[in-house]
Parts: C-alpha cells; structure tokens; sequence
C-alpha cells in the first residue's frame, strides 16, 4: 500500500470535495480517500499493483477539477500570496461595479438623458451587473458547466443559476418594458466573491502552524571536516557529523552532546518556557535554541527523521483528515445542492400559480439558490480541527487525527502508567540491606553483575550505583529475564536470582527474615528487590523514582474535570499507595505485570467507561491501542509513541490536562459551528421561499455565514488551556 497526498483546486464548497471523494474510492486499488474542503487536498492510499498516482489525478481532472503541482515551500507561499491578491481585487473591483447598480435600484434614480425608451440609470445598471456577471462572475459559470458535463451540481451550479437567472430576466424584462433586477445579480456576484476573499484569508489563518513550524528549522549549520569549521546547508548535514552551536544559534538537527554544556530553549518543541540544562550524552533537538555555552553535538537524526520534521507530518496529517463527525456533514452536502435546485424549481412554479407573475416568482427562488450555498458546511469541522491541532502543536501536543479530538471528549477515566509518565523514569538506590553475612558492596557487585544484562529503568539505577563506587562487575552465565519479576543468572555454580518478593516466593525462597524491612521501606514509597544467592537472601536494595514536578498539578486539575484518575505500576500495593497517596490519586492499580497493562484497560471499558491510557514504554503499546484514548510522551520509545493517538513532545503530565482541555475545546468549536451552519441553512431556505428574504440580503448572508465559521475556529488560538 502507498499514501499519497496531492491539493485539488477548483473546489468551492463542501459538494465538490464530497464528489471528488467518491471518485477517488470508486477507482480499483484505493483502500481509502479522504478529501478536505478547508485544506484543498486529498488523501489516498492505494495498492501500487492495480493502480498508481498518476491514474488518481486523471479522475479528478475528469470530475472537473484541477490538480495542483506540488511546489517548494517558497515557491507554493508566494503563489498563494498572489492568489489572494487576485482574489481581493475581484472581489473590491466587482463591489465597485455593483454599488452604483444597487444605488440607482434602492434610490430610484432617474438622470435625465435616454436611449432606446429607456433612461440613462437603466443602461448603467445592465452594463455594469453584465460586467460584475459574466466577467467577475466567469469562475461560477465555468465551474458549473464543468458540473454538467458530468450530470452533477454544487456551489457554483447555485450561484449561476442565480445570477443568470437576474440577468436573464433583467434584460426579457427591458424588452417587456417590466421591472428589472440587474442589481440583484451583480450584488450577489460581488457579495459572494467578497466572502471567499475572506474565507481564503482565514483559512491561511487557520493552516498557518504547520508553515511556522517549518520556520522554526535552521538554515545552515556549522559543520568540523578535516578539522575546519565550514557553513553548509542544513540539507547537506549527514548523520554523524559532529557540528558546533554557538550561543544564541539554533540547533540544526537532532544530536547528542559530545563536548560542552549549555541551556537550551525548546519551548517551540514542547510548549515549555523554561530552558533546559544539556551536557555530555544529553539528546538535542533541530530548531531549538542554544541560550548560553558553545556545544559540540554529533548528528544522530537529520531531514524527515528530526523530531520536528516528524511533527510536521503529524500536525499535516491530522488537519488532512476527516473526523467521525464530518461523516454526517458528508452526507448531507452530498445531497443538499440537488435538493436546494429542486426547492427552488418548486418555489418558482409556487409563486407563478399563486401570483401569475414572473416577477414574483423569479426572485424568491434566486434567495433560494443563493442562500443554500453549503460552504459554511464544509468548513465547520475541518477549519477548527486545523487551528486545534495547530495550537496543539506550539504547545507540545500532536493530535494525530480528527478522531481523536472526538474521543478526548467523551474521556471520563484516566490511567497514568507511573514510571516515566508520573515518575521521571530515573530511579536511584537509596538502601542497601545485606544479610546472612554478605557487606553492603558484596550485594550490589551480585545485583549490577545480573541487572548489567537487563534494560529495565531499575536495572539501570543498579548498574549506575556501581559505576560511581567503581566496582568491578563479574561474568554472568545462563541469564534468565522473568518480565515483570526480575532477572537470574549464575556466577560459577552460584546461582543467582534477584527480582520482587513475589519472584522469591514463587521460587520458594524463604525471606521472612527480612519481611518488616521490606514492609518498611515499601511505605516509604520504595520499590524493593530482593537478591538471593543459592536460594539464600544476599541483601535487599530500595530504589526510589522521584515524582515530576507538576505530577500533582495534572491530578487535581484531572479531579476538579471530573475524570477518574487510575495509577498503574508493577509495584507491590504498599509501595503503589504511598505513591498514589502522595499525589492525591484514589485509585490504585497494582503488581501489574507488562503483558496486563491492556487487560486492565478492557475491564475498566468493560464498565462502561471511556478510557484515556498514559504511557512511554514499549510495554505500554499493546495498553495505548486498546484505550478509547492513547497518550503517548514523546520522550518514550518509538512504538509507543506509533500506538498513541495523541503525543507530548515534553513527558510533563501537565500536558496530559492540556491535552484533553484543547480536545474539549476543539469539538465543542465543531460543535457551535455545525449547529450555526446547519440552523442557519434549516431557518433561511424556508424564508427565501416564501419571499421574506430579499436576494441580495441572502449573498451577504451566505457570504458571512462562511467567514463566521472559520472567525470562531480562529478563536481557539486566543484560548488558554489552563
């Protein structure tokens, strides 16, 4: 299978990104298509054995569109500059032109010379509402042609049908010698070309992030080759290249300090204002800023694999697609305009029979065609889900699709898995205890020799420990990892196993000896091992993994929301509710084993509640999938972060409250723009019909009903999530 994403111009209303959908998914080979009105462009994937791109851009020009060239990122900014300036010319040029006509029109103007039986003001009202129409007004009867060839309609079908019909009838009138409505034409023509002026505008608005994010990259960075420093594209770095950044520079790609120490400003990564310190080993990231020391770093991630290129991708993918939602609102578009052509067949025919007067007939049944324009469907849900996720994204927080938005508000149970995401994953030995005549350095040589082989956070603040008392670590022979328990081995004939107190009491190792100082430390907030030698206790070893600062914050903040807050850990209970205690979180989840991560989600969904999971690791993955709401930090692996479908670039559980505030905050924006869209659409076509609503008045109407939509998606940008 093969994703690809390619801009559709031409389209104008929330019909054509519905036709061009169906088109795309009717061809063999296309698993998916999802086509955004508010982005202009299409998403596909598709099997590259039974067809490929070039057969997908076919069917969209067939359909009547165009297919846009995929441009640098320059090149397509200063087009679309170009573009909107076009577009405001049109729109003013033509508002220009009509004025006069709707003057002379409401104002009764009479001048005093006449040509052909008709005064002066007429023939200036049919000159220029022809102009506004038929050349201002050429891209609606284009578009609607278009439509014909293929037996289908949309925005523009609507829009020239209505303006036509003014004209049409102005000039059958001027031959009758009955009233005309040029101005009606024209005005509608100029009205509605000024709201799509204003609506390109605010939809650049509403998808500026994802250009600002490409902004923040460097440009060039500071490259040592043959021991000489020399300036070179940010493309041209490679992976490995050691680079040097000097104080108030940008970070060109993502590395790890190799000389030096410094404090970096990420906050246009994670949202954080405050700057974080970096010394040697410590990762760095592409487009974050060097505030103070000059520091070596060795390129480990450059172009498409830097963390911010990958937020990039994200954030577009996201805004391209579609949430569940919008399935309702595809429906009806789909629908709406050949419904609307019909209503407004019927309105003419209606006010004929009742009145017997063209006159009276025509014009409610252009207010008809005219008010019913769906564009303010069609953006209701994409514009808002691009300024979500783009707020989202200067924040730290990468929501992956519309989808998630959706889920985030129905969220009623949160799980944090601890280490990582509560804790700073980093925990330190604090006790060591030894027993049965082994010294304190005797236990910890055993335990580092055993846990050097492990990857688990607990072995590491062993083997750590061992390393600054320079202790010289033994062979392990026969090493045995037990997830979730522990780890054994043996050193000559010494057989070793070092692990929780439940691994020892399922190997029958007797530890009563040392239960109460267990019990003891355990209430102290400690993780407790037990290392045993020949089925004897060697000593035991507390480990403690410090809370994040804000750890507390996101709890009470989760409270006060109304959610419940579950911890999960493979602690024992005692150790699990101090913890939990400390942070203010009642409900407890512990001894999980990482293979159970998932099963206690699906209970807790089994109870009928909406789950959000909270985790960093590997083992989290399977627990992220099957959660209603996976969070994954982004300073966690790779496959969680894949499982998640949120992402906090920064491992702070403040953003977790983030997170599901923005979620809330963006559906509901989705929310109040369907309802206006949809009320106003139900409460103007019944008042066009029956004539209490003047065409003109129907343009501007339908023209801001638009611009209004994309205005209250803008808001969310002004918003402070908490």
């Amino acid at each position: 299978m093969k994703k690809t994403t390619f801009q559709i111009g031409g389209m104008h209303c929330a019909s054509c990104a519905i036709k061009n959908e169906k088109v795309l998914k009717k061809i063999k080979g296309v698993e998916s298509a999802s086509v955004n009105f508010a982005t202009h462009s299409a998403t596909v994937e598709y099997d590259e054995n039974l067809t490929n791109e070039m057969s997908l851009h076919e069917v969209i020009i067939k359909n009547g569109y165009k297919v846009l060239q995929h441009e640098a990122g320059h090149v397509h900014k200063e087009k679309s500059k170009k573009e909107l300036l076009a577009s405001r010319n049109r729109a003013f040029i033509s508002l220009i032109l009509a004025a006069p006509a709707v003057l002379i029109s409401m104002l009764s103007i009479e001048l005093p010379y006449s040509f052909l039986n008709y005064n002066l003001s007429t023939w200036i009202q049919a000159i220029l509402s022809t102009i506004v129409i038929l050349y201002y007004g050429f891209e609606f009867h284009q578009g609607m042609l278009k439509q014909l060839r293929t037996f289908s309609a949309n925005m523009d079908t609507l829009v020239s049908l209505g303006t036509l019909t003014a004209l049409i009838y102005s000039l059958w009138a001027m031959l009758y010698s009955a009233e005309v409505y040029y101005e009606i034409g024209a005005i509608i023509t100029a009205f509605i070309l000024l709201g799509r002026y204003f609506e390109a505008k605010s939809r650049g608005q509403a998808s500026e992030a994802i250009e600002k994010l490409l902004q923040l990259g460097a440009k060039t960075a500071r490259v040592i080759r043959n021991n000489k420093e020399i300036n070179i594209p940010i493309e041209q770095v490679k992976v490995g290249d050691i680079l040097l950044v000097k104080p108030g520079e940008k970070i060109p790609v993502d590395g790890k300090v190799t000389e030096g120490s410094t404090n970096i400003n990420e906050s246009m990564l994670t949202g954080e204002s405050m700057p974080v310190n970096k010394n040697i080993n410590d990762d760095v990231f592409g487009a974050t800023i060097n505030l103070s020391g000059a520091i070596y770093i060795k390129a480990t991630k450059v172009g498409e694999d830097t963390v911010l290129a990958q937020i990039v991708k994200m954030v577009a993918e996201a805004q391209s697609k579609k949430a569940p939602i919008q399935k309702l609102v595809d429906t009806i578009s789909g629908i709406f305009v050949p419904i609307v052509l019909v209503i407004a067949v019927i309105t003419a025919v209606s006010w004929y029979l009742i009145t017997g007067d063209i006159t009276r007939s025509v014009i409610p049944a252009v207010a008809v065609l005219i008010i019913a324009c769906p564009c303010a469907l069609g953006l209701a849900t994409p514009t808002a889900i691009m300024v979500g996720t783009g707020l989202g994204a200067r924040r730290g927080i990468i929501i992956k699709n519309g989808e998630s938005l959706e889920k985030s508000n129905k969220i009623d149970v949160v799980i944090f898995d601890k280490t990582g995401t509560l804790t700073e994953g980093k925990p330190k030995v604090t006790n060591i205890v030894p027993y049965n005549n082994y010294s304190e350095e005797e236990v910890l040589i055993l335990a580092a020799s055993l846990e050097k082989l492990s990857e688990h956070p607990l072995a590491q603040a062993i083997v750590d420990t061992a390393k600054e008392k320079k202790i010289v670590l033994k062979k392990i022979t026969g090493f045995e990892n037990l997830a979730g328990k522990g780890v054994k081995g043996k050193i000559g004939t010494n057989r070793l196993v070092l692990g929780n107190p439940r691994l020892a009491k399922e190997l029958k190792i007797s530890i009563t000896e040392c239960q109460s100082k267990i019990e003891k430390l355990e209430k102290e907030a400690k993780t407790v091992v037990v290392m045993t030698s020949n089925n004897k206790v060697a000593g035991l070893i507390a480990i403690a993994d410090t809370l994040k600062e804000d750890a507390g914050e996101a709890v009470s903040r989760l409270n006060k929301m109304g959610i419940n807050i579950y911890m999960l850990t493979g602690d024992n209970q005692r150790t699990a509710n101090a913890i939990a205690t400390e942070l203010g979180i009642k409900n407890v989840l512990a001894e999980v084993l990482p293979q159970d991560k998932s099963k206690k989600v699906k209970e807790l969904q089994k109870l009928g509640n909406k789950v959000a999971f909270v985790g960093d690791g590997i083992n989290d993955a399977p627990a992220l999938a099957q959660s209603d709401l996976g969070i994954a930090i982004g300073t966690g692996t790779d496959i969680a972060i894949e499982s998640g479908n949120i992402v906090l670039v920064k491992g702070n559980p403040i953003k977790v409250v983030e997170a599901i505030v923005l979620s809330k905050l963006t559906f509901k924006t989705i929310k109040q723009n369907l309802f206006w869209a949809f009320f106003y659409n139900l409460a103007a076509i019944p008042l066009a019909a029956l004539g209490l609503l003047n065409p003109m008045i129907a343009a501007g109407a339908m023209a801001f009903s638009s611009v209004s939509v994309v205005g209250n998606s803008l808001r969310i940008k002004n918003k402070k999530l908490i």
